[in-house]
């Protein structure tokens, strides 16, 4: 096998243009730290600390090509990834980040197809990177009482190409959901105890349930009333994560990390707590 050559077959309906086109996003890459998620326009010039961009100059390229700055500095044209999308989005409120987005989706199965119910849209990253999985054949439904964040919302859903898996509502769920059978329900509220009972009734036997806890408080209380509304495999986790600069003869941890976002709280929905327990006994089991 060694030294042959293999080859990927095309398939017309998923290959994707790699040029940039007028109106494409566009991740201008210098550093880690020196980077910007801009659209190309022409006409357009990126007013940088480290010198000028000339948007006009990039359509028609590549992506993975390089430029220069007006001060000679390079930069790389990078196609944005949907991490792109989130961590440079628009926001009104703190957001969901990425180390805890994907644990969520591996824990409540989410996937092409899933229907999921969010409560508390926020600023829409977790709503950004739910709808990049289960489409084409999933959907959204996602609600939030704040007329100013589901606008920022929407703008950052359709500048990452996902507002059509999306369907948004300014609405108070403690009032009652007509959501029903949905696969996946992820809660993101000051009280997310609060809306259980309006949760159970619009998930699926056996759905996915996630709360969105900053603090222990928070986390107790919804843990708690989980049980006592027929939920099982309720766990609770915090996930930390940390970057390592990886140098010659020098790699180390970095200095900077994201700690601290918030607790995640999950839970599977059963129809009843088991006939062989009473239901004290039921919600002190290990």
């Amino acid at each position: 096998m060694l030294g042959k050559t293999f080859y990927l077959p095309l398939c017309p309906t998923l290959q994707v243009s790699m040029k940039i086109n007028e109106g494409s996003y566009v991740l201008l890459f210098h550093t880690q730290r020196k980077k910007w998620l801009t659209k190309a326009v022409y006409e357009k010039k990126m007013h940088t600390h480290l010198g000028i961009i000339d948007m006009s100059s990039i359509i028609g390229m590549e992506y993975g090509s390089i430029i220069k700055s007006t001060e000679g500095k390079t930069i790389y044209l990078i196609q944005p990834t949907t991490y792109d999308f989130i961590m440079k989005s628009e926001r009104k409120t703190q957001i969901i980040y990425p180390k805890d987005l994907g644990f969520i989706v591996a824990r409540t199965g989410m996937k092409n197809g899933s229907i999921v119910l969010e409560i508390g849209t926020g600023s829409g990253a977790l709503t950004t990177f739910m709808a990049s999985i289960v489409k084409p054949s999933g959907h959204i439904y996602t609600f939030d009482v704040n007329a100013d964040f589901i606008a920022v919302a929407k703008r950052n859903l359709v500048k990452a190409g996902v507002m059509e898996f999306v369907t948004s509502y300014q609405y108070d769920p403690h009032l009652g959901l007509d959501i029903k059978d949905a696969d996946v329900a992820i809660v993101d509220l000051g009280d997310p105890w609060g809306v259980i009972t309006q949760v159970y009734d619009s998930i699926k036997n056996s759905g996915a349930f996630v709360a969105i806890c900053p603090t222990f408080n928070q986390l107790e209380k919804t843990a708690i009333e989980l049980r006592k509304n027929n939920f099982v495999d309720i766990e609770s986790a915090e996930i930390i994560f940390r970057t390592v600069e990886a140098r010659e003869g020098m790699t180390r941890p970095s200095n900077r990390m994201i700690a601290h976002t918030t607790y995640l709280v999950f839970a599977r929905k059963v129809s009843n707590y088991p006939t062989d327990l009473s239901q004290e006994e039921y919600l002190t089991a290990e």
